[in-house]
This record gives structure tokens, sequence and C-alpha cells, in this order.
């Protein structure tokens, strides 16, 4: 019997590429012509049929078996046919002829092998080239199936092979050229694998593909030419692996092309001309961290689609900053930062007002927003090491003079080299002891390091370097992604702390919701959950949240830390616990009991509140512009002093896509604090419209004249105890118009002010001088407003007598 099994197992797999090349059913090919004419008089005995049957799908199954253990050079799947090589069988077989009627039974009774299209036969070549699956992602991948259709990762439309997805799944091997066999091919994702090899050139000729994203692997060479054939694509992102070359110029006949991310590979040479001039649609832009060389196009002012950042950073790129780059939208943030840059820094459009963070790292830059100034009668350069001499120096010699006589050239005087050896001495001691100092302050860290912290996390370099630059220019390098990132020196807590917290809901807005949390031991903070961006707005989000945690003012609410996933966006700031000055102003809804706030404790907080703002827009690093100052974003400490929040949050909250709903892997227990909410129930919802500018509906780049005019509404507000809106007798009228009525009808003081201070006239001249103050905060001419600084120190200035 096992003789007999074994015979028709081999002559089956010898038949079967004669009988499968297709998904035909039908014994059609020659040789089965020719068994048939040869076939035997004599009726097939039934007895036969069930016993063979069975001999035949056992044969089937053992067939696939070891088809699929067969090393990949003896394994042919050109058809889509389980079988081995023929020949290789065929050796086997015994010289003498068998009954011609079994060879007819066997082919009548193997009706039907699991054949597969070949999209489905192209996926599998995929498979076959990855050495690693840990996940078994592709283990539903069979050859059994009639198409790929089913299997995991893969998408069809009309039964074709669209879209190719297994993001982050750890798969180890390289891109094989059968994806290019894909004609229906519009998406490919395999970001953050384990990828590596070269680009296939064969994968440039689906002319239909839409995105091909393949950043986070360990891709090398360089990007074919053959990108050019994609004249649909709209993403392209190869970042974060080892590509080389120069970009080829024929990417530019890509002119559908929406996002272009080339960060953190190994590019070189110049960007190819036309850059700008073809990709008008481009939105996203990101060469950073490579090796582009020569000068910035001029064409990339042309891209106005831009959004975000457009990141030049870490490069070799040379030359002047072309003026056309400010043509870019006003809101597109412009990174140039540790390149070979020169020359000054233009000051136009999209260039205008941005931080010295986005120019940093070129030594031959010049002008605003960096601290060295351009030279009027040359370009910046590296000075020289002998000082310039005018050609007329030393006064009184003449060129004949010197040129007969150079021997009679005046020497030093003894007291100048005297001064010269002191000078010497001291400068060196000095230089001892710089050294002897840093030598004391690692040795000092050290021991910290050893002694009684083994289970926290320090960072030496920052603790233990004598000599760092200025923190306020760069933002953190090398930061982990997926992490807690401290902004705050004393931050003695880790993402584990807080993920095991105490949390309750404190509040709930547009922008994302708040939470009170209590760490194990005892420290409270606040932790505004925001959206779900893609890792491609990290560097974005991570200088703009760093800047903001560089503020440091006491009437600023402290942000101390940040977490950036893919998943998870959070701000952690320092909690203040006495509610906003909207709740202290007006109550709320539920609230036991409500005393009205006196004077003394109004003026203080509107003392506090100007000290903030004063310090956003002339002290800062850039000058801010707070945009969104209502009081909500008011809150009062432990002794009622104010503290401006959410500052930067619109900014912040743009870039990490933040939304009402958020769903989260972050999911403390919703329990709800009354001490705070983003939305004060006795308020309209769309209240915070009124604290805003009439300019500021016009015009989109934000003014701290804006700023100006919201303080004087909150003046307004804390003097009246009025709510933004003031009901009349038959409509309603916004504070400001409110009280400009009050003053062209001559109407009492009384009728102004909070009831609860008409109980303290001792104090009446002093709130008349901050009416006045507040009614020119909210001047309808900008222009006409005074600035922070000047409100702050006209409150300094007046005498509040208990």
């Amino acid at each position: 019997m096992t003789v007999l099994f074994n015979w028709f197992y081999v002559l089956g797999s010898c038949l079967m590429n004669e009988i499968c090349p297709r998904k035909t059913a039908q014994p059609a090919s020659p040789l089965l012509h020719r068994l048939l004419k040869a076939r035997a008089p004599s009726p097939t005995p039934t007895t036969l049929v069930a016993p063979l049957q069975t001999v035949i799908f056992i044969s089937e199954k053992e067939f696939q078996r070891q088809g699929e253990q067969r090393s990949p050079d003896k394994t042919d799947f050109s058809h889509g046919c389980f079988f081995t090589t023929a020949m290789e069988f065929c050796k086997t077989l015994p010289s003498e002829s068998s009954p011609v009627w079994v060879l007819f039974l066997f082919c009548s009774l193997f009706v039907h092998v699991g054949c597969l299209n070949e999209e489905g036969t192209a996926l599998l070549s995929f498979k076959k080239s990855m050495a690693e699956d840990p996940d078994g992602t592709m283990n539903n991948w069979n050859f059994s199936d009639e198409n790929p259709c089913s299997w995991n990762g893969v998408t069809c439309n009309d039964k074709r092979v669209v879209s190719l997805s297994i993001p982050k799944k750890k798969l180890m091997g390289f891109l094989h050229p059968s994806l290019g066999d894909l004609s229906s091919l519009r998406h490919i994702n395999l970001r953050s694998n384990k990828l590596y090899g070269s680009l296939p050139v064969r994968l440039f000729n689906v002319q239909g593909l839409q995105s091909l994203v393949l950043y986070g692997n360990s891709l090398s060479g360089s990007l074919p030419p053959e990108v050019g054939n994609l004249k649909y694509l709209q993403t392209l992102d190869v970042s974060k692996n080892a590509l080389n070359g120069s970009v080829p110029i024929s990417i530019i006949q890509c002119k559908k092309m929406k996002t272009l991310v080339f960060s953190h590979n190994n590019f070189t040479g110049s960007l190819p001309d036309g850059l700008g001039t073809n990709l008008i649609q481009l939105e996203q832009l990101d060469l950073s961290y490579n090796g582009f060389n020569g000068s910035v196009p001029r064409d990339i002012g042309k891209l106005s689609h831009l959004q975000g950042t457009v990141d030049l950073s870490h490069n070799l790129f040379s030359g002047s900053i072309p003026a056309t780059l400010g043509n870019l939208p006003e809101k597109v943030y412009i990174d140039l930062s540790y390149n070979k840059l020169s020359g000054p820094i233009p000051q136009n459009g999209a260039l205008v007002n941005r931080g010295p963070t986005a120019f940093i790292g070129n030594p031959g830059l010049c002008g605003p927003p960096l601290k060295n100034d351009c030279s009027s009668d040359s370009p910046a350069s590296v000075p020289s090491s002998f000082p310039f001499l005018p050609s007329n120096y030393p006064p009184g010699v003449s060129d004949d003079n010197n040129s007969n006589g150079r021997n009679k050239r005046r020497g030093l005087s003894k007291g100048a080299v005297i001064a010269i050896v002191a000078s010497d001495i001291v400068g060196i001691g000095l230089i001892g002891l710089g050294f002897l100092f840093c030598y004391w302050r690692v040795v000092s860290c050290r021991g910290k390091s050893q002694g009684g912290h083994s289970g926290k996390k320090h960072n030496g370099r920052n603790d233990c370097c004598c000599f760092r630059k200025d923190g306020s220019e760069t933002p953190s390098e090398h930061i982990d992604q997926f992490d807690l990132v401290p902004l705050d020196s004393q931050v003695n807590f880790d993402l584990d702390e807080l993920l095991k917290a105490s949390a309750f809901v404190l509040g709930k807005s547009g922008i994302g919701i708040v939470y009170k949390v209590v760490l194990e031991h005892g420290l409270t903070l606040a932790v505004r959950r925001l959206g779900e961006a893609g890792l491609q707005r990290f560097k974005e989000f991570q200088i703009e949240v760093e800047a903001i945690g560089k503020l440091r003012h006491s009437n600023i609410v402290t942000l101390r830390a940040y977490y950036w996933s893919v998943d998870e966006k959070l701000l952690i700031y320092e909690y203040i616990p006495n509610g906003s000055l909207t709740t202290a102003l007006h109550g709320k809804s539920g609230m036991a009991a409500f005393s009205p706030m006196p004077w003394l404790v109004r003026i203080k907080i509107k003392k506090g509140i100007a000290k903030g703002l004063a310090y956003l827009h002339d002290f800062s690093p850039k000058k801010y512009v707070h945009g969104d100052l209502k009081p909500n974003n008011i809150l009062l400490g432990q002794k009622m002093e104010p503290y401006i929040s959410d500052f930067g949050l619109g900014r912040l909250a743009n870039i990490a896509g933040a939304s009402p709903a958020l769903q989260s892997n972050w999911d403390p227990s919703e329990k709800q604090e009354n001490q705070l909410s983003d939305i004060s129930g006795s308020l309209p919802a769309n209240s915070g419209l009124y604290y805003q500018a009439p300019e500021a509906l016009k015009l989109l780049k934000p003014s701290q004249k804006w700023d100006v005019y919201s303080y004087g509404v909150i003046l307004l507000e804390m003097i009246s105890g009025r709510s933004p809106t003031v009901l009349m007798a038959t409509s309603e009228m916004d504070i400001v118009r409110w009280v400009q009525l009050c003053i062209e009808q001559k109407e009492p003081l009384s009728n102004v002010l909070d009831p609860f201070l008409a109980r303290e006239p001792q104090y009446e001249d002093e709130i008349v001088a901050v009416l006045k103050i507040a009614i020119a905060c909210v001047h309808s001419n900008p222009e006409r407003r005074p600035s922070m600084r000047h409100v702050s120190d006209a409150l300094e200035k007046l005498s509040v007598s208990d």
C-alpha cells in the first residue's frame, strides 16, 4: 500500500504542471490527449475509485506541506499552483508503463487544485522575502485562496489589490520587486518595520500609486529616477532610513505631490531645479537631517499651499536666504537651523517676527532675530587673527621712511611689556580656576548619581556640563518621542507615576480635556489631553512646546512637562487650586455660597494679569501674543494671585489635531471636580467672542493690541460685576458698548459699579482711575490703545489705602 501511495504521489506531482497551468479543472493538455488515445478498453473498477480518491487527496495535502518546507530556489510559484519542479520527481518514475486507465482516473479525480491569481502570487513573493514576521501578520496569506482580498493588510476593489498596509509589525526583510506587478495598487504603508535593502525599480512601474509610506525602516541606496513615472503620487515619506545619493530631477514630474518627507536620511547634492515651480500642490516639505548642499531654491517661495513647518534644518545649504521665502503663507514655520547659510536674514512676509530658533547654527547669518548685527561694510565673516590696520599706520611715518629704514621701527616700552606679562598670568590663572570648577562639578555630580537616586533618571548632561548653550535657543535633542519630556528641573516624576495617579475631570472644551492629577507622593498637577496627529509634526510641536516651557513668570502658569506619541499628547502644568476668574466673579451653577471679591482682591488680580501680559509682550524671547485672553483663562492661586493660562494652546492644539471628542489610551477615572471648568455654567458658550478685539475678525496675524483689548474687557467686567453681555430691556449689548453708552448718557458711577463695590466708597478714586484705563484699552483704534507695560506701570502707581 505504501508503494502504491508513493507511486500516485510522484505521478501526480509530475502531471500537475500539465493539468493545472491555469485555473481550469479539465485535463486538456497534449499529454492527457495522448493518454486518452492509449486508454485500455476495460472499464474502471468502481471498487478502486474511493481508495484512489483518498490517496489523491492525501497526496495533495502532503504535497502542499512539502512545498511550503522547500527552499525558495526549489519551489516554483509562477503559475500559482502547488507543485515542485517536475523533472526532479519524474526522474524517480519506474521505467515500465503503468496502466493507462489509472492515469486517466487520477487526472479525472484531481479535478481542482487551489490556484491563486497573479496578484496573490506577487504578494506571496513579498511574504517570502520577509525573514521575520514575529506578530504573524501574514499567517493567513495562503496559496489555497482564490485571491488575496481576505489577507491581513490587503485591501481590494473589484478583486484587485489597491492597498498594502502593514505598519509597525516588526517585519524584517527586503522589498520584493513583485510588488511592482500589482497594477491597481494605490497605497503602500510599511512604516516602522525593519525593512532593508534598496528600493526596487519595478515598484515605480505602478503608475497609479498615490501614497508610498516607508518611514522608520533601514532602507538604503538611492531613490530611483523612475519615481517620475508616478504621475498620481501624492505622498512620499521615506524618512528615518539610510537612503543616499541625490534626489532625481524626475521627481518634479510628480505634480500632484502634497507630502514630501525625506528627513533623517543621507541624501546629498543640491535640490532639483524647478522643485517649487512644479510641485505647486505641496502641503508638507521636510528635508531635515540630510546632507543637502548648494543654495536654497528660490522657487520654494511659490509653494503657496504649504502648511505647518518647512523643515530644511540640519543640512549643508549655503549662500544667502532667498527673500522669496517670505512669500510663503504667514502661518508656515520655516526652519533653516544648522546649515551653512550666510548674510542678512530677510525681513519680509513669512520671515518676519520669527524667533532665533529657526536660524541658529548658521554662523554666517546676521541681523534680527539673531543677536549678531550685520556690518554695513561687509557681510558677516570670521574675524581675522590680526586686526585691520589703515594704510597710514603708524601716524607720522611715511612709506619712504618704512622702505628705507625698517630697523627704525618703534619697539614696545618696558611698561607695556610688564602689562602684557601680567595680563597673561592673570588669564592663565582664570582659565585654571575654570577647569578646577568644572572638575569639582563633575565629581560632585557623580557622587550624587551614585548615592540614593538609583531609582530616578538623571540627565547628567544637563546637570554636570560646565559650558552649555543657552537653553532658550535650541529644543531638546535626541528626545524619545514616546516618553515624558520634562521642561522643569524640579520635575521628579515619570510617565508611569503619572498614568497610575488618581485623576479628576476639571473641564472639557473644544481643544481637549483637563484633569486634576494627584501623584502617589502628594504632588498635584493639571494635565491637558490633546489630539491624535501623526509623528510627522512632532518636531513642530516640540519647538513650540519647549519655547512655551521656558517662560517663567509669577503670573503665568508653568508648563512643567509634555508627552507625545501617535495616540496621545499630554501637557502637564502646575496645578492652580482656586479655579478661574469667571467663577470668582460670577459664581457657578450648583455653588452653595458665593461671596463677591472686595476691591483690594480685584486690584491685586488686575495688577498681576497686567504684569504677566507685559512680560509676554516685551520681555519674553519672542514677544508673544496670547490671543485668547478671557476670565476662563485666568486662574487664581491660594492667595488669589492670578495666573495666565492656556498661552500658546491654540497653536499646540492645531498641531496635535485636538478635537472635543477624544479617544485615548490614557483614560483616568472620570470623576468630576468642581474647582475649575473651561466653560462656566453661568455664561453662554460663545462668550469668549466678546473679549476679542474688533479687528481680530479681519486680520489673520495676531497683534499684542488684541490682548490689550481683551484685558480692557476684563477690567470692565471686574468693575461692573456684569457678564460680557449686558441684558437690556428688549435686547442685549456687549459690555464695552454698554459702558460707553453709560458715559455718553452721563449715568452716575453707581449705575456702572458692581453693587458690592458701592459699599467701599473709600476706593472710589482708584476705581475711577482703573475705569479710565479700561476705556483706553478698549479703544476701537488699535493704535490708540496703550501698551501693557504702560498699563502695568499706571496700575502700580495707584495708591490703594486700606
